[in-house]
């Protein structure tokens, strides 16, 4: 396996979603937004086919070669942007969710209203190793990576994650805990997290 993290492009595509929608399969949040099992994995794959497409255009994918960690990135002056879940243009959010629609929304409320304001930071959206490939540190060779990129442009760095496990290993990386909340409605908790 190359360990050599790259920018990812294109022809990554593919290869790339399939590591975030079995790296985040059992995810708290992403299984509170998805509560059925036997349906979860292919309507995580249309997530993330639409969110690795949306930082191919609009942020930063880094990775290894073979795809085998992948890591979402927005840089500053892009932090905020993104499709909203609700409105016209996004219908195609409807059959992932279905009637959890609300739930998802809920969630994305929550990490908007959690994030630093302005755009001066360098935004960590999502950091999947394959399952078969945990455990061997490619998740912090990928956020190192990140983070390098965040210290060339002289911002500090900011992720959300509702995996209690994952703290400890942020932690460990440098990033602080900016704050600690709760979805509404019953929802999972998270951490959101700095890196300056």
């Amino acid at each position: 396996m190359d360990r050599t993290i790259i920018r990812l492009g294109p022809p990554h595509h593919a290869a790339a979603t399939a590591t975030l929608a079995a790296a985040f399969h059992e995810d708290p949040a992403i299984c509170w937004m998805l509560p059925d099992p036997a349906t979860r994995a292919p309507r995580l794959a249309a997530l993330f086919r639409w969110m690795v497409g949306e930082h191919l255009k609009n942020g930063m994918v880094l990775g290894t070669p073979g795809c085998e960690v992948v890591t979402l990135w927005r840089p500053p002056g892009k932090v905020h942007l993104h499709e909203p879940l609700w409105h016209p243009g996004a219908l195609r959010f409807i059959p992932i969710f279905r009637r959890h629609l609300p739930r998802a929304l809920r969630v994305d409320e929550g990490i908007g209203r959690h994030l630093p304001q302005g755009e001066g930071w360098m935004y960590l959206k999502m950091a999947g190793v394959r399952p078969d490939c945990q455990g061997k540190g490619l998740g912090g060779l990928a956020i190192r990576a990140g983070l390098a990129e965040a210290a060339g442009l002289g911002v500090p760095a900011v992720l959300e994650t509702a995996t209690p496990s994952n703290v400890g290993l942020y932690q460990r990386l440098g990033f602080a805990t900016l704050s600690e909340w709760d979805v509404a409605g019953g929802g999972p908790h998270f951490w959101t997290m700095t890196h300056a």
